[in-house]
């Protein structure tokens, strides 16, 4: 039996096998038509399409965790602008709180001030009381003088004196040292005095 010989094929009509992009676009187009399609229905009807497919995606494992990362994010956002309020709030009350310490140094200083000048004052009273009980020394030593002097010698001492200051001295004397004094005076002098010792005592 003869051999049968394979003949060549012609040129240009060779089969040649479909390459992986070719293949990519066979499988490719008919899913994207289909959901072009699936929009343009759900458009139709007035279905929020990307509320739907965030729904959808829920209950597939890899996309629910893209959705739940957004989620968070939207989350960690909130809590970034509470952060910034927050820090917004600690600040005013730091201010705040550096002006009324402020106040309380001013205070502070006038209370301070206001204690010196009380301590001032307070000196100053001692130094007059005491100035003030020398003086009531100084003239119980002159009033003992004139009573222990014989009223011959202190008439006229007294009579050279103001009247305001012979008064003082003779109003603080016993009343028998006083007759005394009055009996050596001139009479219209020992009068007037007199009269201005009555008065005084009134």
């Amino acid at each position: 039996m003869a051999r049968k010989e394979k003949r060549a094929a012609p040129l240009g009509t060779e089969e040649k096998p479909y390459s992986k992009f070719q293949w990519f676009l066979f499988a490719i187009i008919p899913v994207v038509f289909t959901v072009l399609m699936a929009l343009v229905i759900m458009s139709v009807l007035d279905v929020n399409v990307f509320q739907w497919a965030k729904d959808k995606g829920k209950d597939i494992p890899l996309i629910s965790g893209l959705i739940d990362n957004n989620e968070m994010t939207e989350t960690e956002v909130a809590y970034e602008k509470r952060i910034v309020d927050l820090e917004a709030e600690i600040k005013d009350s730091e201010a705040q709180i550096g002006k009324l310490e402020n106040i309380i140094e001013t205070k502070d200083q006038e209370i301070q001030k206001s204690d010196i000048e009380k301590e001032r004052l307070k000196e100053e009273v001692r130094e007059l009381r005491a100035v003030q009980t020398e003086n009531k020394k100084a003239f119980t030593e002159i009033i003992r003088t004139y009573e222990s002097m014989a009223p011959k010698k202190a008439a006229p001492i007294l009579a050279a004196m103001e009247d305001e200051e012979s008064i003082k001295i003779l109003s603080s004397l016993k009343s028998d040292n006083l007759a005394a004094i009055l009996e050596r005076m001139e009479p219209d002098q020992a009068a007037r005095i007199t009269n201005k010792l009555t008065v005084e005592k009134e």
